[in-house]
């Protein structure tokens, strides 16, 4: 694909060929006339990009071709003609779509995409009778398709589009976010924006059916480039708006409270204890017997425990506490906005603007963020509604601050309202923390950047130990959302293994739920431990606030599969129990009980161990060993990792500089991003990009601030540059700086 069309020469082309097409539909207009489905059909291909294009079967219904409904999902609007259009009796032939050639075909009905050196990328066929698609597999592992599912690879997979936590093993697999956009790591993929359907990719080709198969609306995108199909992806259902900073650091959720004494206790505990947190989370009454609020989808507040909700909330605040309140939708269809009217005399909770409302006394109190809780019956539409909802809603009152989500239910699309989400009531085993390292890597292929779990599982089992909790906290720290929940909930608490209190007995409604064994309640090494890893999250939030920049620019996410920076190595590309955090960071979770060794694939080049400081080459598979408080990290030569002080919360002003890590052995570049972390004036400017350049040859590290930033305050700052034993550190401010290694 090395030739680039334009803009104009696409526009160009597109008009020839629908001009050519319309004349030849009118010449054989006495032709049979192509049917699909048993429906008189117009076809149309439109170019999205130069590596993608939009492929519409269309009913005529009345004499006129059917209009494809929205369900909110795209944000691409399709103002280029069609290179394609037409009706009635056609013939094979080729159209150029920007870097592609697409090859209709009649019998059977079809394209076929090819590379501008002509090499065939996928084949798509239509059954004339049924209207079902099907497409070639390929050979290299299939992934996305949402939230969701048994496998990281997802050849032998049935997609049913059962959303939420009724299907595909929730114990296990966790709920369900089902995406129609499915990536072949050979170079392809396809979003399918409508009709309805599933993938079955259980047979030798690949299929996709529903119940009424038209109108069909495809879009197609081929690239080698793992990073341009992720961009198109993001081209057609947007780009992700970035989240307040506090989100990223350590957030604890609390179940079944006995009194306002206990929620000031636990929060002074984090302080006292020095454990880094930024967020507590207050679960509802009905879905716990002691709650915030008085019942099930109440917005009023339980009084036993929070006598005076805005003098508590206070309270927490003084404690650089943000307070996040669970909540429950008690219907089955949202629509609107929360810009549209809500008469009093006609409120309807189907109305997202009168639903909204009902939050807003208790958002006026100080809540920082809400936990909107089931939704499984609402269709993509709605859940799509609810996600604008919680981004939309708390700009009404605070216009200038950036609010927070944690959603259950989503759809494509939900990444333009800095939603979000987490697995679902899964149980605390071994096999779900193991499936979940695929899960959050094929979420964040799906387009959907900011996902976490129930650290330890939200259901404990005979399996729910120390141990488990650990290496599930090391992975939490690792993932976007970093928080812990579940029944038993004061072992979700970093000191909770070491009281002999495991907090209120709450599993009488779970299958194969238990108490865990009163010896695991006295261990001394989880405090430290999960100490180690609180303060290396807030050490790398400068690393990770950067990367999620980059997700709202780029729609790369957070949490990347070895393909998107390894598409020619076929090892790292399928790895699916391994990650890179960012551009730089392998993570390899330790998943199995008992662990001494952790078997992982370091792609080509040299990698750093984290902890040890050792440089290993990769292009193989390596055994490091492991102990109770080590997940393997390696950083890959050629990484620069800016990273700040131990912090109780993200926000704290602490006196130590920046540090800009750099792990030599080739040139890199990386744009450290600040910003006030809560408020949208970084739109208008009010943020700092350093770029940080590293030449590897020349041993010489460069500061720069990017272009559209400033600097935001008038000192000079310091900067201190590692590289392994070696520090030196510079005052940046602003101009070009250089420090020589």
């Amino acid at each position: 694909m090395s030739r680039r069309w334009s803009r104009r020469q696409i526009l160009k082309q597109a008009a020839a060929n629908a001009a050519l097409l319309l004349a030849d539909s009118a010449a054989t207009g006495s032709e049979a006339r192509l049917r699909v489905a048993g429906s008189e059909v117009e076809v149309h291909i439109t170019p999205v990009s130069r590596c993608a294009f939009r492929w519409m079967i269309l009913p005529i219904r009345d004499g006129q071709p059917a209009e494809i409904s929205s369900d909110g999902s795209l944000v691409w609007t399709g103002s280029e003609p069609s290179a394609v259009k037409m009706q009635g009796a056609w013939q094979p032939q080729a159209i150029r779509v920007g870097d592609l050639q697409v090859k209709l075909a009649a019998k059977p009905f079809g394209i076929a995409v090819e590379s501008a050196s002509r090499e065939t990328i996928q084949r798509l066929k239509l059954d004339a009778s049924t209207g079902a698609l099907s497409f070639d597999l390929g050979n290299g592992p299939l992934l996305g398709l949402g939230e969701g599912g048994q496998q990281f690879d997802r050849h032998g997979f049935v997609d049913t589009t059962r959303n939420g936590q009724a299907g595909y093993k929730l114990a296990t697999y966790g709920g369900r976010v089902s995406i129609p956009w499915l990536i072949g790591a050979e170079g392809w993929a396809m979003f399918v924006h409508a009709p309805v359907g599933h993938f079955d990719l259980s047979g030798s080709e690949g299929k996709f059916d529903a119940a009424v198969p038209l109108p069909l609306d495809l879009f197609f995108v081929a690239s080698r480039e793992p990073a341009v199909i992720m961009a198109e992806y993001a081209r057609l259902t947007g780009k992700p708006e970035l989240p307040p900073l506090w989100t990223f650091g350590y957030q604890q959720s609390h179940r079944t409270l006995s009194s306002e004494k206990e929620v000031i206790q636990e929060a002074q505990t984090f302080r006292d204890k020095k454990l880094p947190c930024d967020a507590l989370i207050y679960l509802g009454t009905g879905f716990c017997p002691s709650g915030w609020n008085t019942e099930n989808g109440s917005f009023e507040w339980n009084r036993r425990v929070f006598p005076d909700p805005k003098e508590t909330i206070d309270r927490l605040h003084d404690g650089h506490f943000r307070i996040v309140l669970h909540v429950v939708i008690l219907t089955n269809q949202l629509q609107g906005t929360v810009h549209d009217n809500c008469e009093l005399a006609r409120f309807s909770e189907d109305q997202a603007s009168c639903y909204w409302d009902a939050h807003r006394k208790d958002y006026a109190l100080g809540v920082d963020g809400w936990w909107p809780d089931e939704g499984d019956p609402l269709d993509r539409r709605s859940r799509l509604v609810r996600n604008r909802m919680y981004w939309e809603g708390p700009q009404i009152d605070r216009p200038n601050e950036r609010p927070y989500a944690l959603n259950r239910n989503a759809y494509a699309g939900m990444q333009r309202y800095g939603a979000f989400l987490w697995s679902g009531d899964v149980y605390s085993t071994w096999e779900t923390l193991s499936v979940h390292v695929s899960n959050a890597i094929n979420t964040g292929l799906s387009g959907m950047p900011y996902w976490g779990t129930d650290i330890g599982g939200f259901v404990p089992t005979p399996e729910f130990t120390a141990e488990l909790y650990l290496r599930w906290f090391q992975f939490g720290a690792f993932c976007p959302l970093f928080r812990a929940h579940g029944r038993n909930w004061k072992l979700r608490l970093p000191w909770g293994w070491d009281t002999g209190d495991p907090g209120p007995m709450e599993i009488s409604n779970y299958g194969g739920a238990a108490i865990p064994d009163p010896n695991q309640l006295h261990n001394a090494q989880v405090e430290p431990i999960c100490r180690k890893y609180l303060e290396l999250r807030y050490r790398m939030l400068p690393y990770l606030y950067s990367v999620v920049r980059e997700c709202t620019l780029t729609g790369m996410p957070i949490l990347r599969a070895l393909w998107l920076h390894y598409p020619e190595d076929p090892a790292a590309v399928a790895r699916g129990d391994e990650y890179l955090w960012g551009p730089s960071v392998l993570v390899a979770p330790v998943v199995e009980r008992g662990a001494k060794t952790r078997q992982l694939y370091l792609p080509r080049g040299s990698w750093t161990d984290y902890w040890t400081g050792e440089v290993v080459q990769g292009g193989r598979e390596i055994s490091r060993p492991v102990d109770l408080e080590t997940t393997p990290l390696y950083v890959r030569a050629g990484s620069i990792i800016p990273m700040g002080p131990v912090k109780q919360y993200s926000c704290q002003k602490v006196d130590e500089p920046l540090s800009i890590h750099i792990y030599p052995g080739a040139d890199c570049r990386f744009v450290s991003y600040e910003d006030d972390g809560v408020s949208f004036r970084y739109r208008a400017g009010e943020w700092v990009g350093t770029i940080v350049t590293w030449n590897d040859k020349q041993r010489v590290a460069t500061l720069e601030l990017a272009e559209g930033s400033r600097m935001l305050t008038s000192a000079p700052r310091p900067i201190q540059f590692i590289m392994g034993p070696n520090k030196k550190q510079v005052i940046f401010e602003g101009t070009t700086t250089t420090v020589r290694f």
